[in-house]
């Protein structure tokens, strides 16, 4: 049975940057992709999404930014990422849809259908975007025109002359309006909080701090928030014209949803008011992709995953990475985030395995593989003159065990037994 040192679930910008830094370690692995072809969850953005408003990507490790190319980011990162692989011979698997992991002693098995892979780590990079999520609220069922979540948005064309309520704080919700409030007959924006809009250049510098107040919260084990969540919002160019046509005016959420559109809280009446509505966008966000770990019972009692200070290990299991979860949620840290997640897999590797990692000259696993002369492991191999275990062979004169034959006078332990004349450390003895 072949027993690797990783299994890398996802095939993302988290997931390739592990698997980049696992081969340059020399640690076995393989990358399991559910999607068909490369590209991640990049390969199913609405096609308005250009490679223009994507500016913040993050590059790879050892590759340059496609952030320079023009085109529908759909196909440009997608034909990035596949070169990538090519490039670097990457072990990608696809598709292969994990089904769950779980322990079997002091390795793990990952099971999807009818394979499976006995590895001594994992590292878990699937994302949030399979995991659209959609809230509840009364109505929800009654509501006779079209309901849609982010993750299906069809591009703008699709709300021309329609009424469109679009739900969520995010990025996104931010976006979409700037594409759909030009072409709608009238666009309503609720929120559950107020928006927070970033009023400086978003820079390095805050982009580090973003991640380091998302990565506060894993390491405390709550639940992840998004990264734009601490950053703030702010509008691009292409968005002014929907903030011209007032699109950005929030307003708080609804009371209810019925079936002609959502009841909100207005005065003068106690009942609200209905703003009648054609679709609901629920612009509302993803949760972490993680159902396949439940056999390994990471949640903390605080409800998320709690992970260690470097960001990526998992507390209540060393052996599980996560990446593309919390602060590497976004691209902002997710390049990171690979890095930190392959020094985690070689830093168990070396103590569950350490003839697995390759060693310097002279410094081979002990008691493991051939030692160098001179280096023998104590109380195994033969002792040199002189250098024999203590207590274990018969000494040399002068050299008996302290405290087992008796001490000349005027050298005697105190407390105990006499010393011998010439008392030898015991650093010299071993």
């Amino acid at each position: 049975m072949e027993i690797l040192d990783s299994v890398v679930i996802g095939a993302g910008q988290a997931g390739l940057s592990t698997s980049y830094h696992l081969k340059r370690r020399g640690l076995s692995h393989v990358v399991l992709d559910a999607n068909a072809a490369p590209g991640g969850a990049w390969q199913h953005r609405w096609d308005s999404l250009s490679m223009h408003d994507v500016h913040g990507v993050a590059a790879l490790p050892d590759a340059d930014s496609p952030t320079g190319e023009q085109g529908r980011a759909n196909v440009v990162i997608p034909a990035y990422f596949g070169s990538y692989e090519r490039e670097h011979d990457l072990p990608v698997l696809r598709p292969v849809r994990v089904d769950r992991v779980e322990s079997a002693g002091d390795l793990l098995v990952v099971r999807a259908g009818n394979r499976s892979w006995t590895t001594r780590t994992i590292v878990n990079a699937t994302g949030t975007w399979s995991q659209p999520h959609l809230p509840y609220y009364p109505g929800i069922g009654s509501f006779r025109g079209e309901q849609l979540h982010t993750r299906h948005y069809p591009g703008p064309e699709h709300f021309r002359g329609r009424r469109v309520v679009v739900v969520g704080g995010g990025a996104s919700a931010v976006q979409l309006l700037g594409e759909i409030a030009p072409v709608a007959a009238d666009t309503l924006w609720v929120t559950r909080r107020e928006p927070v809009w970033r009023t400086d250049d978003f820079t390095p510098d805050r982009g580090r701090e973003a991640v380091a107040l998302v990565e506060d919260r894993v390491r405390r084990g709550l639940p992840p928030t998004s990264v734009v969540s601490v950053t703030g919002l702010a509008l691009r160019e292409q968005e002014r014209e929907a903030e011209r046509l007032g699109a950005y005016r929030r307003r708080p959420m609804f009371t209810r949803i019925e079936p002609g559109g959502v009841r909100m809280p207005d005065p003068p009446s106690d009942d609200g008011v209905l703003w009648p509505a054609d679709v609901i966008v629920w612009a509302t966000g993803f949760r972490p992709a993680i159902a396949h770990l439940a056999p390994l019972r990471l949640r903390s009692e605080r409800g998320g995953i709690q992970l260690d200070r470097g960001g990526t290990t998992a507390v209540a299991d060393p052996r599980v990475q996560l990446v593309g979860y919390g602060p590497s949620a976004s691209t902002i840290g997710a390049n990171r985030a690979g890095r930190a997640a392959a020094r985690g897999v070689a830093a168990w590797v070396s103590r569950q395995a350490p003839e697995r990692l390759p060693q310097p000259p002279g410094r081979q696993a002990p008691e493991r593989l051939p030692q160098p002369p001179g280096r023998q492991a104590p109380e195994r191999l033969p002792q040199p003159p002189g250098r024999q275990a203590p207590e274990r062979l018969p000494q040399p004169p002068g050299r008996q065990a302290p405290e087992r034959l008796p001490q000349p006078p005027g050298r005697q332990a105190p407390e105990r037994l006499p010393q011998p004349p010439a008392v030898v450390s015991s650093a010299s003895s071993a």
